[in-house]
């Protein structure tokens, strides 16, 4: 028999969260989303500033990376869902994917760093690597 279910590491305490936030978070962020898009503009640094992108949620607010896995009697195993062509997810991040997530990036910081925006800022983080490059979770 077989399950499906979010995978989670446990997050840290939300006090824990909130005083990274207000102390290092939301700084480290802005850096993190400055140097992963300078990483981006380059073919050798592309997968690294591709993984920043991924992170940049667990950057802002120590907030766990979730995954869907598959109980099976072997074991979880991690489930991905199936991705766009990859030609096709190439040309979107060479001419669209590149900009539109970087203002999209922006637009998110500039939400996330007031309390009103918070819960806005940190979903829209959440779907950069999908308007980045089309990835699917």
């Amino acid at each position: 028999m077989t399950t499906t279910q979010k995978l989670r590491r446990p997050n840290p305490p939300f006090l824990l969260r909130a005083i990274w936030f207000v102390l290092l978070g939301w700084h480290l962020t802005l850096y993190w989303i400055v140097i992963a898009w300078l990483l981006n503009v380059t073919i050798v640094g592309l997968p690294i500033g591709l993984w920043m992108i991924d992170r940049i949620p667990q950057v802002l607010t120590l907030q766990a990376r979730q995954q869907i896995g598959v109980m099976t009697e072997n074991g979880v195993q991690i489930h991905t869902a199936p991705q766009p062509f990859l030609l096709w997810r190439l040309l979107y991040f060479v001419l669209v994917g590149i900009w539109f997530s970087l203002i999209w990036s922006a637009v998110a910081y500039l939400l996330s760093i007031t309390i009103i925006g918070l819960p806005i800022g940190i979903w829209m983080f959440h779907r950069v690597p999908a308007i980045t490059t089309l990835q699917r979770n």
